[in-house]
């Protein structure tokens, strides 16, 4: 269970300073494909100027597709270094099939990982996917339903309060690397008023309504005690109702010394979202933290999803990060760094597709 939140385990962020400009939280509300509408478009025209439909794969080059899609979570762990492994949740990989729940059993002894646990497939994207396993059977019932012949990883339940994304990038021809952002998330929530049951809270919240589907693990019909908060799933995506908010004036000088030395214990990391937990804002920003997931040049930069930045604010912001990431790639295939080709992108976005719609529910 998560740990209840004192004064000094606080992981909300600082307060916010108000935002000027319009529709402040507008591009949370909108569909995904019309989102990406405006990304299609530049992708084809920063490709045209760059002569590559593929260029950002070469921005973090030892990364399948520069983990712009279908690369493997575990590959991003193996390739940090002893430096850095201190900093990770306890984590191995599983190729489901025969016996797979017992090869996953046999794989939390060797870490010294009792339940719970995390499962979650080794190529994944928003929280599709992951779930909270509190015994055996449901490790065999996950293991069961995961596609044969693809990894899924097991990990430590870390028994933190706080999850955060940190948004970090290093030219090639710099030393060291910088935090563009920190951004909290908190849980899927709805407070009881002790007269009303969990689903009758989430059809009157306007923002979690539409996602009621996706909570069903939470035993929907039972009537909270008054005042109290219920986080409705183990998963903290947008996808899954997590809240986003933007806290990059955290961002400490030891925190950024912590990330950076992770990064630059792996091979040619340049742009990468860092996502962790932790135990409370004062300790993180002296870098103490567990990093959950490495993502590469295909991270979203999750802290424009904050409902408090204007529209516009948002999107040159998301349309900045991808010329950024485009333009970081040309200064590494100047060195020599060859990006993986379109053809090879489009298999493993298509991959990755495909898994998608296999994998066991997330809770």
């Amino acid at each position: 269970m998560t740990p209840r939140l004192t004064p000094d385990s606080d992981t909300s962020g600082p307060a916010q300073r108000p935002r000027a400009g319009l529709w402040p939280g507008l591009i949370c509300s909108l569909p995904k494909p019309l989102l990406v509408v405006p990304m299609v478009v530049q992708w084809l025209a920063l490709s045209l100027r760059y002569r590559s439909l593929s260029l950002p794969s070469a921005a973090d080059p030892m990364i399948d597709a520069g983990g712009l899609a279908g690369e493997s979570k575990i590959a991003y762990f193996a390739q940090v270094g002893d430096a850095g492994r201190p900093w990770l949740a306890l984590t191995a990989a599983v190729v489901s099939g025969p016996d797979a729940a017992a090869r996953a059993g046999a794989a939390m002894a060797a870490l010294g990982l009792d339940f719970p646990i995390i499962a979650k497939p080794d190529i994944g994207w928003c929280g599709f996917g992951v779930r909270r396993i509190d015994d055996h059977a449901a490790l065999e019932a996950y293991c069961d339903a995961y596609p044969t012949g693809e990894s899924l990883l097991v990990q430590e339940c870390l028994d933190l309060p706080g999850e955060a994304g940190l948004f970090y990038v290093r030219r090639p021809a710099e030393t060291r690397g910088r935090l563009l952002s920190l951004t909290i998330r908190t849980p899927p929530t709805v407070r009881g008023d002790g007269t009303s049951s969990l689903r009758a809270l989430l059809a009157r919240d306007e923002r979690l309504r539409g996602r009621t589907a996706l909570y069903e693990s939470a035993a929907l019909d039972r009537v909270p005690d008054a005042g109290t908060d219920v986080a409705l799933a183990a998963v903290w995506s947008y996808r899954m109702g997590g809240l986003y908010r933007d806290c990059s004036e955290a961002i400490t000088p030891a925190l950024e010394e912590r990330i950076d030395a992770v990064a630059t214990s792996m091979p040619h990391l340049h742009v990468a979202r860092f996502d962790i937990r932790f135990a409370g804002l004062a300790e993180l920003q002296k870098g103490t933290f567990k990093i959950l997931e490495i993502n590469g040049a295909g991270s979203e930069a999750i802290e424009f999803f904050d409902p408090a930045v204007p529209f516009f604010t948002a999107y040159r912001g998301i349309l900045a990060k991808q010329a950024m990431v485009f333009a970081l790639a040309a200064e590494n295939r100047a060195a020599g760094f060859a990006p993986c080709g379109w053809r090879a992108l489009l298999r493993a976005f298509r991959h990755q597709a495909r898994l998608l719609d296999r994998y066991p529910a997330s809770n």
